[in-house]
C-alpha cells in the first residue's frame, strides 16, 4: 500500500514536529524556519552548493523534456526505477533529493506521484517557479544530512546526480535510506572512476574555478563555452581529432550524444554541464562493488546495481520489516 498523507515537517535540530503557519514553521523549542515563496528554508547562508543554485536558476528549463522535446530525462529515470516501479508510480509518495530546477520533478509529477522536492541550494526557487507547490508537490530547501522528516516517511526516495557532490557519500546514502518506508525503494546513482577525466585539462580548470564566486564563475564558463564549443562542433564528425580536442578543451559537448538538440540547446547543455563539472566542491567516485556493499550494509534487499548514465546506477528495497543496523 502506498503512503498517502504528506509527512509532517520535523525540526532537523530537535526532532520535534513543527507547527505550520503562513510564513514560518515553529518548533516547540522556539526554533523557527522561515517559509519564503511557499518554500520552507531549513538552511540559510552560503554553502558548498551555491554554484549549483546559480546554474539551475539561470538554466531552469534547459534539461526539461518538455523544453527539449526529447525524452532524455524520462528514459534515464525509467531505467533507474525499473519497469515494475515505473508502472506503479501513480499515487506513490516520493522524496526527490537534489531536485535542481526540476528535470525529474516534471516526470514524477506527470506520472501521478506525490513529490516532495528538496535541494540544499537556491535551485528550489527555479523548481518552485516551474512546478509550484500544490496538492501533489511540496518543496523545501534542506540538507540531505538533516532532512526535516521522520524516518521511514516515503514510498520511494530518488537521488540522481547528487551523492557524488556531497561531503560523505556513505553518510548521504544512509540518510536517504533512512527515509524509505519499510517495503519502499531507494533509487540512486554515483560517479564511477574514469581515467579519461584525469587525461583532460578540465581538472586543472576546476582547481581554481570551484573557488570562484558563483557569478564570476558563470561568466568564465560562458567565455570557455563561446571559445571552445565552435571548435568542438567543427570536429564532431572527425573521430580521431574529436577525441583529442575533447581532451584538450574543458567544455562538455553533446553534438554526438544528443544530435537532436538544436544549436541553442547544444550551447545551453554545454554551458550547464561544463559549469557543473568545473565548480563542484566535491567530486567523489564509487564503483559497483562499493555501492552494492553500502546498500547491503544498510540491510537493503533486491539490490540492482549497474554501470550506466553518469557512472553507477542502483536501486534497492527496504525489507517490509526493516532489520536494525
Amino acid at each position: 500500500m502506498a503512503l498517502t498523507a504528506w509527512p509532517a515537517w520535523t525540526c532537523p535540530e530537535h526532532q520535534e514536529l513543527l507547527e505550520e503557519g503562513p510564513v514560518k514553521l515553529r518548533c516547540p523549542r522556539s526554533h523557527e524556519i522561515p517559509i519564503v515563496n511557499g518554500v520552507p528554508r531549513f538552511v540559510s547562508g552560503s554553502n558548498y552548493a551555491d554554484h549549483f543554485g546559480a546554474q539551475w536558476n539561470r538554466f531552469r528549463r534547459t534539461q526539461l523534456d518538455s523544453y527539449t522535446g526529447i525524452p532524455i530525462t524520462r528514459e534515464r529515470l525509467r531505467r533507474c526505477l525499473g519497469e515494475e516501479l515505473w508502472k506503479t508510480l501513480s499515487g506513490k509518495l516520493i522524496l526527490e533529493c537534489g531536485c535542481g530546477a526540476g528535470r525529474f520533478t516534471e516526470i514524477l509529477l506527470d506520472e501521478g506521484a506525490k513529490v516532495v522536492s528538496i535541494d540544499l541550494s537556491s535551485a528550489v526557487e527555479a523548481n518552485a517557479a516551474q512546478f509550484p507547490p500544490s496538492d501533489t508537490h511540496r518543496i523545501a530547501q534542506a540538507d540531505i544530512g538533516k532532512l526535516p522528516f521522520a524516518a521511514g516517511s516515503f514510498d520511494v526516495v530518488v537521488c540522481l546526480g547528487v551523492i557524488q557532490h556531497t561531503p560523505n557519500p556513505e553518510f548521504t546514502i544512509q540518510k536517504l535510506y533512512d527515509q524509505v518506508a519499510p517495503g519502499g525503494t531507494l533509487i540512486i546513482d554515483h560517479y564511477a572512476l574514469t581515467l579519461g577525466w584525469y587525461t583532460k585539462t578540465a581538472p586543472l580548470f576546476r582547481i581554481f574555478m570551484k573557488r570562484m564566486k558563483p557569478e564570476p564563475a558563470l561568466k568564465f564558463t560562458e567565455l570557455l563555452v563561446d571559445t571552445c564549443l565552435p571548435v568542438q562542433k567543427a570536429v564532431r564528425n572527425v573521430p580521431g581529432i574529436r577525441s583529442i580536442v575533447h581532451r584538450l578543451l574543458p567544455v562538455m559537448s553533446y553534438y554526438n550524444v544528443y544530435p537532436e538538440l538544436n544549436d541553442q540547446q547544444q550551447r545551453d547543455w554545454a554551458f550547464l554541464d561544463t559549469h557543473d563539472s568545473l565548480t563542484d566542491e566535491f567530486k567523489h567516485s564509487r564503483n559497483k562493488q562499493q555501492i552494492t556493499q553500502i546498500l547491503q550494509g544498510l540491510g537493503a534487499r533486491e539490490i540492482w546495481c549497474e554501470f550506466g548514465g553518469n557512472g553507477v546506477e542502483a536501486r534497492a528495497r527496504k525489507p517490509a520489516a526493516a532489520s536494525p543496523r
